[in-house]
């Protein structure tokens, strides 16, 4: 359980600071590649809220600035938030609010049965937030104010307020609050600067309220850029830093030496749950952006295109005919979508959006979605080896699909090295959930350990419908597929709702 300030003293510190780390751990991280990404607070994080951008270059500057000089003027902004929330708990939770938790019981061991029911636990935690407005705006991560009851925000100077929830968007983990006080009472905030300006190496500050150590301050730099698919909310274009960041630095600030605020730290990907150099902080930009909308609208009604897309490899640019690894491969196109109507088609490869250009797949996600819902867009397509540029306007997201589940019967062995198939029956269509257009094709039955199919990417359940753009409708249809020896297909593949293509060995 995570203590507000007034109830720690000097002589338990060094063991609430163990316990609270603990709690971190056991009370979900995400493990990714033998590490796992720790939300950077004790139990939920903090909040979000911002207002205008300013540039973050150090040039065109007064005077040089030093770490000292950024910590002094980032310091009265960022604040301490402390929220509190009611659950239901079994009574074998006397261990904490941990207790029903299979983490803890990994360490601590089974409490035992439970012997009095549910019961009702008051849960607090701490986290950090910058205000950013001068009226009190304040930005923070949704995780850090998700199902409060109360949020107390604590000022550097010692001045407590009650906050109110603005907007909050879990997707991009962003919240926007509102400090309470007297009308027209002015409040220390600091600008917002342009992230996109940031360069890698140069020099940042974390700045938050680690353990509950309030206007904790720690140096490091901008270690990379544009870090997506890292698996922590669905929208990620994170600034990764060696700036120490640790539980209750959620929310805070990231700060340039230019004294402005370049990003929300969010997380760390940790083997103990601490600090271990890799911290992710979300862009100012993108919290600028999510932050406007949350005021304007209470929600961030996203764009949608209508498209499955993928990265290009060197491998898959060669079987498309392009040059280089730039854009992003379309692998499917929804029915009576903004794509389909604009006439984008599978195999475009997109280069281009709205005059920006596109490296990646999560970066064209996120350029989709911020544009909102009945935006007009032009995107940059090669489509066989010319380019062409094609106008939609972007739609609304539709709800998500089910998990796919796959068959176990056995059919068509050996028909691809390491590849079980059996044909698209009406039952097996059903059980996989495909979209109403996948009437056809071969469904991946088994996978040998190993094998080349195995490390393309494929899966039990998957279901190919082309093999070297050449549609595949039965078992008898492969031997109308030539190979060459050593040759890779180019296999066009669908799971779930989604298609996106291979190369199988």
């Amino acid at each position: 359980m995570v203590h507000s300030d007034s109830e720690r003293s000097t002589s338990t510190l060094p063991l609430r600071l163990k316990l609270v780390l603990a709690s971190a751990v056991i009370s979900g991280s995400l493990v990714v590649g033998g590490a796992s990404l720790s939300r950077a607070d004790h139990s939920v994080a903090p909040p979000a809220g911002a207002s205008g951008v300013a540039s973050s270059a150090l040039s065109g500057l007064s005077g040089p600035y030093t770490i000292a000089d950024a910590a002094e003027r980032a310091l009265p902004a960022v604040v301490n938030i402390s929220t509190t929330r009611t659950r239901q708990v079994g009574s074998n939770s006397g261990l904490g609010p941990f207790g029903d938790d299979p983490f803890f019981r990994r360490f601590f061991g089974d409490p035992g049965p439970d012997r009095g029911g549910p019961r009702e636990h008051r849960e607090k935690s701490l986290g950090s937030g910058v205000i950013v407005s001068p009226d009190g705006v304040v930005l923070t991560n949704n995780h850090v104010v998700a199902e409060a009851d109360d949020i107390r925000v604590t000022l550097s100077d010692g001045r407590e307020f009650e906050a109110t929830v603005l907007g909050n968007d879990a997707p991009s983990d962003i919240a926007v609050l509102r400090l309470g006080g007297q009308d027209g009472q002015v409040f220390p905030f600091l600008s917002l600067g342009d992230s996109a300006a940031v360069r890698l190496g140069e020099i940042v500050i974390a700045v938050g309220n680690p353990f509950g150590l309030e206007g904790s301050v720690t140096m490091g730099i901008v270690s990379a850029k544009g870090r997506a698919d890292v698996g922590i909310v669905d929208y990620e274009d994170f600034i990764q830093t060696d700036a120490a960041i640790n539980p209750g630095n959620s929310g805070g600030a990231l700060v340039s030496l230019a004294g402005e605020l370049v990003g929300i730290n969010t997380a760390i990907a940790s083997r103990s749950g601490g600090y271990q150099g890799v911290g992710f902080a979300i862009p100012s930009n993108m919290a600028a952006e999510i932050m406007q909308r949350l005021i304007d609208d209470g929600v961030v009604a996203r764009g949608w295109l209508g498209i499955h897309i993928q990265d290009l490899s060197a491998d898959m640019s060669a079987a498309f005919g392009v040059d280089g690894q730039d854009g992003v491969l379309v692998a499917g196109v929804a029915p009576k979508s903004p794509a389909g109507r604009a006439g984008i088609e599978r195999g475009d490869i997109i280069v281009g959006f709205q005059n920006r250009s596109v490296s990646s797949a999560a970066g064209l996600r996120n350029l989709v979605a911020l544009e909102g819902v009945g935006t007009p867009v032009s995107l940059s397509v090669i489509r066989d080896g010319r380019s062409r540029v094609i106008a939609a306007k972007l739609g609304a997201i539709p709800g998500q699909s089910k998990p796919v589940v796959g068959s176990s019967t056995e059919e068509g062995a050996g028909l691809l090295e390491g590849l079980t198939l059996g044909p698209l029956t009406e039952d097996r269509r059903s059980q996989l959930d495909l979209a109403d257009d996948v009437q056809a094709g071969l469904v991946v039955l088994d996978l040998a350990p190993g094998s080349a199919a195995a490390a393309s990417g494929l899966r039990r359940g998957d279901v190919i419908v082309e093999l070297n753009r050449k549609s595949v409708r039965s078992l008898k249809g492969l031997e109308r597929i030539r190979r060459e020896p050593g040759e890779q297909l180019l296999a066009l593949v669908v799971r779930g709702k989604a298609s996106f293509y291979v190369l199988v060995g």
